[in-house]
């Protein structure tokens, strides 16, 4: 339900913990391998009604709190003039990447010229769903999207990082730049919520985490008026706590009472081990209960601590939500 999912987001204790999951629709679901034998993976999602059709794919099956938009973190290239594409078994690959100081200074494009199918998408998964369960929207953080610009990926920002400290800084700018104004577009299409993927800022020093990237995600947080989550991976409590977030995503490897007790009353969401989904229903039941126990009956969001992976049992993804469902407090 929506109401439990923003309730939830305020710290408010709630009769169960709303429930959805990371990378909700993919090809666990046979009928998202449907779609992606009839479009690839960037025509499926910058077509408003076929990306709508695989959003709602786990929603009608499982009917979870939030439905989160089909989409990709990586689409925040387009409005800075970056082409990539998406090979199989090797993933994004950028044909015009960032090699010198030069090559950071970007040209940014309308974001909501460049995005209109992501705000019709939205259009038409608020209208679809209304009060039954939150749209949920999303971009990819500055520092993360930024990795992929780079042959050598992460490793070669943090290099580049080093070499060209002042450039880096600009393309972060000129990324967050970009991702604010998305953000906004997102809220004013219908997100009801917003969650911002620096999946990679964990991998900072904690100087390069509060000089490159906390700065951009406090603006971030502040631009928009809908409530926001904040997910990177093995992070560092003490400096996520303090990026502005309504809510902070965990993943697994964080242990959920000690994070409760680090970040006083932020409102967490998370942590199942995606994996944790491949044992057998009586484990994932057991396993969520753990992570719903520790979490306490206010300001928890319950999710996986990562996206749902490929092959994962339809059945396990069921009991997951369902053991959410069968709560009373």
């Amino acid at each position: 339900m929506k109401d439990l999912f923003l309730r939830a987001a305020r710290g408010e204790r709630t009769e169960r913990p709303p429930v959805w999951l990371m990378r909700q629709a993919g090809r666990y679901l046979p009928e998202y391998r449907e779609v992606r034998e009839e479009y690839t993976f960037r025509e499926a999602i910058s077509t408003p009604e076929v990306a709508e059709r695989v959003s709602v794919q786990p929603y009608e099956r499982f009917a979870p709190d939030g439905v989160v938009m089909y989409s990709d973190i990586l689409v925040t290239l387009e409005p800075l003039g970056f082409e990539y594409r998406i090979e199989s078994g090797v993933g994004p690959v950028v044909e015009n990447p960032v090699e010198t100081a030069e090559d950071a200074e970007r040209e940014r494009r309308d974001v909501r010229e460049e995005l209109d199918y992501v705000g019709e998408l939205l259009e038409r998964l608020s209208a679809r769903l209304g009060e039954d369960a939150a749209t949920v929207g999303f971009a990819g953080g500055p520092f993360t999207v930024a990795s992929y610009v780079f042959d050598g990926g992460r490793d070669e920002a943090r290099r580049f990082r080093a070499r060209h400290p002042d450039a880096f800084a600009d393309l972060l700018e000129a990324f967050a730049d970009v991702t604010e104004e998305y953000l906004r577009f997102q809220e004013e299409s219908g997100a009801d919520v917003v969650q911002l993927f620096d999946t990679w800022a964990g991998e900072l020093s904690p100087e390069d985490y509060r000089e490159y990237v906390l700065p951009h995600h406090r603006r971030l947080f502040d631009s928009v008026d809908v409530p926001t989550i904040l997910f990177v991976r093995n992070p560092n409590l003490g400096l996520v706590s303090e990026a502005g977030a309504d809510v902070v995503s965990l993943d697994w490897t964080v242990d959920m009472a000690e994070a409760r007790e680090g970040l006083g009353d932020t409102p967490v969401q998370g942590n199942l081990d995606p994996a944790r989904l491949f044992g057998t229903p009586e484990s994932v039941r057991r396993e969520t209960e753990r992570v719903i126990e520790k979490a306490g009956e206010a300001g928890h969001i319950l999710n996986l601590g990562h996206g749902v992976m490929r092959n994962t049992p339809v059945k396990n993804v069921e009991e997951f939500v369902e053991t959410a469902k069968r709560v009373e407090r």
